[in-house]
């Protein structure tokens, strides 16, 4: 069945066409340009994925679903709303340092989970993972961690700033990206009221959240075979 066939090169396949949207994003990713840089036919892409939007959902279904498995794992390891809430600024930095191309691809495009045809699986990932968050804010809030606020506006700032770290950041650029996450953790915690020697103790590069989210993702497979970052187009 086209999009569920396995075969030696289908990893190698993905992962050039993940890449490529990386790069240059969906609309100017095409499997004729996958094909001439591994040296087949387009005919065995479409034998292994079907359809590029098939391949596309493949890409953020698989991306969406390790994602949340992690901040499960998060969750479980760390009990305070501020430690969860750095873990998870934390992670997505990590994902943008340790697996460029699946999380450019991810971010570049993911508004098409919106509504597009298809994407219903990866969209409802998307979606749990966004509750994850709603619901750590909400806790913060009903703890007295958080001071008193919107938690599904506030999940939406935390993901904006996230998510369009593909237009700027460089994992080799001034700041190394630890500090980078340190920052942004410290910054979100102290707007949603945390006080300041707490919300440094949980951004801390060097402290419990940064380690058991070091500990987290080292224990999952990394996907990519190239850990260069990708330069958008």
């Amino acid at each position: 069945m086209a999009g569920y066939a396995r075969g030696g090169r289908r990893r190698e396949i993905l992962e050039t066409f993940t890449r490529h949207v990386a790069q240059r994003g969906y609309d100017r990713a095409n499997f004729g340009d996958v094909a001439a840089e591994l040296g087949m036919s387009k005919g065995t892409i479409v034998h292994h994925f079907g359809t590029k939007d098939r391949m596309l959902a493949e890409v953020q279904e698989t991306y969406m679903r390790r994602r949340l498995a992690e901040a499960h794992e998060l969750l479980d390891r760390l009990p305070t709303p501020a430690e969860r809430v750095a873990a998870f600024v934390h992670a997505g930095l990590r994902y943008s340092t340790d697996e460029p191309h699946t999380t450019v691809a991810f971010q570049r495009e993911v508004v098409r989970l919106v509504d597009q045809p298809g994407m219903e699986s990866a969209r409802a990932l998307r979606d749990s993972y966004r509750d994850l968050v709603v619901g750590v804010l909400r806790d913060g809030e009903a703890d007295g961690s958080f001071v008193p606020g919107d938690a599904r506006l506030r999940s939406l700032q935390m993901f904006g700033s996230l998510h369009w770290m593909w237009t700027w950041f460089d994992p080799d650029g001034r700041l190394p990206p630890e500090d980078v996450a340190a920052e942004f953790a410290r910054t979100l915690l102290r707007g949603l009221g945390v006080e300041e020697s707490a919300a440094r103790a949980a951004a801390d590069p060097g402290g419990v959240v940064a380690g058991a989210v070091d500990e987290v993702l080292a224990a999952a497979p990394a996907p990519e075979l190239s850990a260069s970052a990708p330069r958008p187009a």
